[in-house]
């Protein structure tokens, strides 16, 4: 019925097996700010290497599963059902970078990466460009044999648990002045500081520091592909990012049906089950109808990306599911709260977490309002068949 092969069928199992054996630590991280045990991390982190559920976006050739799009989605709508970051575990290393690394970037980041060795952040975003990257102002000039790099970023998401950083500035000088190059370096460096750490609504290990680039020498070894391209895998990180964050939103939405139904069916009010009332049936009614709409919407995205699809048409189709699921699952968890009553405004719940975990889903790798503008484009630049694939 819903397409999936055998062996589709069997990746799912592993990761949700692997997913609810971290439930039981959502509310001891939750209430720790996040923080775990480093000997519980380093478990968690070798049971995700042991389960074959790492990497799942890199090639056999590299090292990696070489798992379909489809299935690196079953995997991360898993990872979804589970509060606090707890399965971030399940990391994918850059999925772009496998294509243009050059032979010391490959020994040096990314196959290290691939094994679990290795941890990236990106510093891409800035106070005054975030979901417009073409505004960026951080700025990389040639000196010799090295990219002199200034700059503030904002949201460097993971920076604490990385061990290399992929900056992104915009060109002084040469032919390419004025377009972006993405560069990687090795963290800590020379003249990379923390300016400070502000605190986020939800709860997770992995902070989202504001740093700061000061004369940062990088050699131009390190440049990733060739100058004026950074757009490009920046862009190729979003689309994939996009789908996966769609994805996660479904496992969340998921983990939401299921929980506030259990308790609907069992809470009891006016002498009979808080479910049959019918304001709250039609509550638990529309999140699941709206659930099953935004997963056989995101698994159909993730079966064209396998087919090899049009780039750009999978770029508008990229954040159409990523606009589609985060805004459902935010839905989803705003009547879980309130099916939960003062239950689901209780830390311990797992709406109240999911509550202010899924409102970020709406803004990083790109706000709601820019999807709209990304399918809208698309829409007028090659008509509704080509975007909506009914040509």
């Amino acid at each position: 019925m819903d397409g999936l092969s055998e062996a589709d069928h069997d990746i799912r199992r592993r990761a949700r097996a692997f997913v609810d054996a971290l439930m039981p630590y959502e509310v001891e991280t939750e209430l720790a700010g996040g923080v775990l045990d480093p000997e519980l991390v380093a478990k968690h982190h070798h049971a995700a290497l042991e389960s074959g559920l790492y990497a799942t976006n890199m090639p056999t050739s590299l090292g990696g599963p070489g798992f379909t799009s489809l299935q690196q989605v079953l995997v991360q709508e898993q990872v979804g059902r589970v509060t606090n970051g707890l399965a971030w575990c399940l990391h994918t290393p850059p999925q772009w970078w496998v294509e243009v690394a050059t032979d010391e970037q490959r020994e040096r980041w990314l196959l290290p990466a691939v094994r679990g060795e290795r941890h990236e952040c990106y510093a891409i975003t800035e106070e005054h460009a975030g979901s417009d990257v073409g505004a960026l102002e951080a700025t990389a000039r040639r000196d010799g044999d090295a990219y002199v790099v200034n700059g503030v970023k904002w949201h460097v998401t993971s920076y604490n648990v990385a061990d290399y950083c992929f900056v992104q500035a915009v060109l002084t000088d040469g032919p390419n002045a004025g377009e972006h190059a993405l560069l990687v370096v090795d963290l800590p460096s020379p003249g990379i500081e923390v300016v400070r750490t502000p605190a986020y609504t939800h709860h997770i290990a992995d902070e989202h520091p504001i740093v700061s680039f000061t004369d940062v020498r990088i050699p131009a070894s390190q440049l990733i592909g060739g100058e004026g391209e950074g757009m490009t895998f920046t862009q190729d990180w979003f689309r994939f990012e996009r789908v996966m964050v769609a994805a996660r939103c479904v496992g969340a939405s998921a983990r939401l049906v299921e929980e506030m139904t259990a308790f609907a069916g069992s809470r009891l009010v006016g002498g009979k089950p808080l479910g049959e009332h019918q304001l709250v049936t039609a509550m638990l009614a529309d999140s699941a109808t709206e659930l099953f709409a935004a997963r056989a919407a995101l698994y159909e995205v993730a079966r064209a990306i396998d087919a090899g699809e049009d780039r750009k048409v999978l770029h508008a189709r990229a954040s159409m599911i990523k606009l589609l699921c985060s805004e459902t699952a935010g839905r989803i968890a705003d009547r879980a709260v309130q099916v939960f009553g003062g239950r689901g405004y209780m830390r311990e719940n797992v709406a109240e977490r999911m509550f202010r975990e899924l409102r970020v889903e709406r803004i990083w790798e790109g706000a709601s309002e820019l999807q709209r503008l990304v399918v809208g484009q698309q829409l007028l630049k090659r008509g509704p068949a080509a975007v909506l694939g009914d040509g």
